[in-house]
């Protein structure tokens, strides 16, 4: 990773970037009861993010031997309101089967940074245009997660962002990359419904993994490792609510949860 790519995707850099996220783009505006939960998400009147309120660095609760990042990469979480109850939901993919890598795992849309992105939200949007062909002009990036530690060592930034009306979204699958799209509730990564934990075996230490299963019309999908973990932060930041559970340390299920990375 270049020194220029590093710097943009260090967490205090993060911060500065998105000095102008409260821009909302002209097609759309978020709805009131989104609106209403990521106000606390959006930039002080001072101009920063306040980092403390957006989760834990990378470095945190983590083997000093993983202190140093291999890459980075971003992964976008879109929320938006359901019609029927009004509670903010979140776009989810299921990567294809003929991958050679994590085919068939669900996961957030995202990937590695490329030498032509500004910044983690950069990332995000041009992935998630790629895989989904979800328009960025449509997403309201309201804040981003401090990056999170992935089994090969990338750091994996959690790009926060409102679909103010899901309407104008018709989803374009790539077919060589995701086979599926559904959403699901965000608030489900915070309750024990559904939730199951499993001890897996990795560099010679036994760590609890967690997955949630999500039924949707007639499938099942499995949401684990990496990117449970990750909206289960994005949940708890969102909603401004504590699991009903204990939330594993990052290193902990990121280490296993390259099964559902993005584009490792």
């Amino acid at each position: 990773m270049r020194p220029l790519l590093a710097r943009l995707f260090a967490p205090t850099h993060i911060a500065m970037a998105f000095s102008t996220a409260s821009s909302v783009s002209a097609s759309a505006s978020p709805s009131r009861r989104l609106t209403y939960l990521t106000r606390h998400l959006l930039l002080s009147s001072s101009g920063e993010l306040s980092s403390s309120s957006v989760g834990a660095p990378a470095a945190a609760a983590r083997p000093a031997y993983l202190a140093s990042p291999k890459g980075y990469a971003a992964v976008l979480v879109c929320l938006f309101e359901d019609p029927q109850g009004g509670d903010p939901r979140v776009i989810l993919t299921k990567r294809a089967s003929s991958l050679s890598s994590h085919s068939g795992e669900v996961s957030l849309p995202g990937g590695k940074v490329e030498e032509g992105d500004a910044d983690a939200k950069a990332t995000a949007l041009r992935e998630a245009n790629e895989e989904i062909g979800l328009d960025p002009a449509l997403v309201s990036v309201v804040t981003v997660l401090e990056p999170f530690l992935s089994k090969n060592g990338l750091h994996v930034t959690p790009v926060i962002g409102i679909l103010a009306d899901k309407a104008l979204f018709e989803p374009v699958l790539n077919k060589s990359e995701v086979e599926d799209i559904f959403d699901a509730p965000l608030e489900m990564f915070l309750k024990d419904d559904n939730r199951t934990t499993q001890e897996m075996s990795w560099m010679g230490m036994n760590i609890p993994v967690q997955s949630f299963e999500y039924q949707s019309e007639d499938k099942t999908f499995v949401i684990w490792g990496l990117t449970a973990h990750i909206l289960t932060r994005a949940a708890a930041v969102v909603l401004q609510r504590e699991p009903s559970f204990v939330e594993l340390p990052r290193y902990v299920s990121s280490p296993l949860g390259d099964r559902n990375e993005t584009k490792p």
